[in-house]
């Protein structure tokens, strides 16, 4: 789960990290009120589950309050990346003298929390690592221990000469540690972070990831979920218990079991195909799982054909068959499917098909070669 950055800053704020003041607004009136409370000179920033805002010109400076006001009305309801902006963060404008970057996630080569620090602040860390790896200093910290004083010390050295902007940086790097752990995150990180002309170091962005197997432990971070800012297949895959992750392809995929899944995407590839998502139902035998990951996969206008590859072990496939016609009977597919289904109550399953008028195969490597032949002729 992504949080927008007015609810990290939130996190952060909480934990002591030293974050500027800043209010949401979701009209440009409102807008306009918050930059005269904030003094008149502010930034204007788009409140999405997306990098690049500023280069999607989601992120303006305001010198007064009319031209807040402006920057809102302009912002207020575009899209970046797919994802339509609904509040902005009015927050005042900063002296910059310096910008650096500090971050912390799951390495889960070293399946332990990782810290990327770099002077080089403000842009892509990843354009950073790729082109001047040099810039960059990692820390990997041993979980049983927490983060060290003096590997904080460390990392801040690394970015700043003047002691008493170590000394500044090392507080917050420990800081930032604490409300990673203590938000169940995968990812957080400060970019930039700044110094000021006045010899101040402040957090004016913030960013997290929350791993979903910590939100039950944590509900006043789950509360902060905005759905409304996630794309609504995901929002309807996780109301239903399923696994889903959107791709490019035109194949869509609805298996049960991750490493089936995985193999039928890598089957798919092999044909000449390419995979629409990846869609897990999972164990279960409610036929409401397969009505709801149709109802996601025909929402994807890249899809040519579904492809269905269910094993049946502990999912019943009777079931997942009652699902495919109950489907059929609530909304309209156009995307011709193709099934195959084996294991527990296979032959019943192939009947309910077959009544239905619906091909089913028992076989991986022809129901996969069908499902990319129907699509590459949709595509013809």
């Amino acid at each position: 789960m992504d949080l927008h950055e007015y609810q990290a800053k939130e996190r952060f704020r909480a934990a002591g990290i030293p974050v500027p003041p800043g209010e949401i607004a979701t009209t440009p009136a409102g807008a306009e009120k918050l930059a005269e409370d904030l003094g008149g000179k502010v930034v204007v920033k788009a409140q999405v589950h997306s990098g690049g805002r500023g280069k999607a010109g989601g992120v303006k400076l305001a010198a007064n309050p009319a031209e807040a006001k402006a920057h809102a009305a302009a912002i207020l309801g575009m899209e970046i990346k797919g994802l339509t902006v609904h509040k902005v963060l009015i927050t005042p404008a900063e002296d910059i003298d310096t910008e650096a970057y500090v971050g912390v996630l799951i390495d889960r080569a070293t399946q332990a929390p990782t810290f990327i620090v770099s002077a080089a602040g403000g842009i892509d860390i990843e354009t950073v690592a790729h082109e001047t790896p040099e810039k960059i200093r990692k820390l990997t910290v041993d979980p049983r221990y927490g983060l060290l004083p003096h590997q904080a010390y460390w990392l801040a050295d690394f970015l700043y000469d003047d002691p008493s902007l170590i000394k500044q940086t090392t507080k917050i790097i420990a800081q930032l540690y604490d409300s990673f752990v203590n938000s169940g995150s995968s990812m957080a990180e400060i970019n930039p972070l700044i110094t000021t002309p006045s010899g101040e170091v402040k957090a004016i962005d913030a960013k997290m990831s929350i791993d979903d197997n910590e939100l039950y432990r944590r509900p006043e971070v789950a509360a902060m979920r905005d759905s409304s800012s996630e794309p609504p297949a995901e929002t309807l895959a996780r109301e239903a218990g399923l696994s889903y992750v959107k791709l490019d392809g035109d194949v869509g995929c609805c298996v049960n079991g991750a490493g089936l899944a995985m193999a039928t995407m890598d089957l798919v590839k092999y044909y000449g195909g390419a995979p629409a998502n990846f869609l897990d139902i999972g164990g279960s035998s409610n036929p409401d799982k397969v009505v709801a990951a149709l109802e996601i996969i025909t929402a994807d206008p890249n899809v040519k054909s579904i492809l269905f590859n269910i094993f049946g072990g502990i999912t019943r496939c009777d079931d997942v068959a009652n699902g495919i016609v109950e489907a059929m009977s609530r909304i309209d597919i156009e995307q011709p499917i193709v099934i195959r289904l084996t294991g527990t109550n296979e032959e019943i399953a192939l009947k309910i098909l077959k009544d239905a008028g619906f091909p089913a195969y028992t076989s991986m490597d022809a129901v996969v070669e069908e499902a990319v032949k129907l699509a590459k002729g949709a595509e013809a």
